[in-house]
């Protein structure tokens, strides 16, 4: 089946790299300069760089939605795109699009006549109103579909580890340009420089390592989530694919293996 996918951070990357994996062509979409931080566990850098690996799945950035199907017919690769939506969305006949953008508090438009099937992503998505389908992605029912009825709202809170929740994040104090010499990965520790946006210095709020960390030259709206440490220390924590992602990724194919009624 064709498939697109709509946002490229940790989760719409999962589900395009469990798509591709299940034999299905595979594109997606976002901005030209995302703010997802978790570039470990994404294929974000492929905006940026042409091309990005994440669990064995290759995606490769085209310039315009028409070389998607050249792509396409030259392997296996996913080809992400940052053109105009409505051009790519006019490219092909889409058997499934699945809107991973996560963008919290957002309303999503009625998305059911862009293609065969589709699938909403966390919060703001109502089964047979603006989807044909939606899945959870709040931890407490994670990966559950929802065929009738709308998701559940956002909670608000991050996942605690070793103690930390909140604290381990970083937004944005103001609206700038993100610039940062650190790498995902890398380890900090608490009261060190990690980052500056518009002047104003970013400083680790504890020590671990760099699990989230948005890529530096990107602009970024006050708030934006931009940096995310890890106290477990362990590098291998910001690289492939997070369990909540996966999980989520697991109910995409669930839905494509056994459909269930779509509204």
């Amino acid at each position: 089946m064709r498939c697109l996918v709509r946002g490229i951070g940790d989760v719409g990357s999962a589900v395009a790299q469990a798509l591709q994996g299940a034999g299905h062509e595979v594109a997606m979409h976002d901005i030209p300069t995302p703010t997802a931080h978790r570039r470990g566990m994404a294929f974000v850098d492929a905006m940026f760089d042409g091309r990005s690996m994440l669990a064995g799945a290759e995606a490769l950035k085209v310039t315009s939605a028409s070389d998607v199907l050249g792509l396409w017919a030259k392997g296996r690769a996913i080809a992400v795109c940052a053109s105009d939506f409505a051009d790519l969305q006019a490219l092909a006949a889409w058997d499934v699009l699945v809107d991973a953008r996560m963008r919290k508090r957002a309303r999503p438009e009625d998305q059911r006549r862009l293609a065969g099937l589709t699938i909403g992503l966390g919060p703001g998505f109502t089964a047979g109103e603006n989807c044909h389908l939606a899945v959870e992605t709040g931890w407490d029912n994670l990966g559950t579909v929802i065929e009738a009825g709308s998701t559940a709202p956002l909670r608000g809170e991050p996942r605690t580890i070793l103690g930390h929740a909140r604290d381990r994040l970083i937004y944005a104090p103001c609206a700038g340009v993100f610039t940062s010499t650190r790498r995902i990965g890398e380890a900090v520790r608490q009261g060190e420089i990690v980052a500056t946006i518009g002047g104003q210095a970013l400083e680790a709020p504890l020590s671990g390592i760099l699990r989230g960390l948005t890529r530096s030259g990107v602009p970024v709206e006050a708030g934006t989530k931009v940096v995310e440490i890890d106290p477990r220390g362990d590098p291998a924590s910001a690289f492939g694919l997070g369990e909540r992602p996966r999980r989520i990724a697991e109910a995409v194919l669930r839905i494509l293996s056994h459909p269930p009624r779509r509204n």
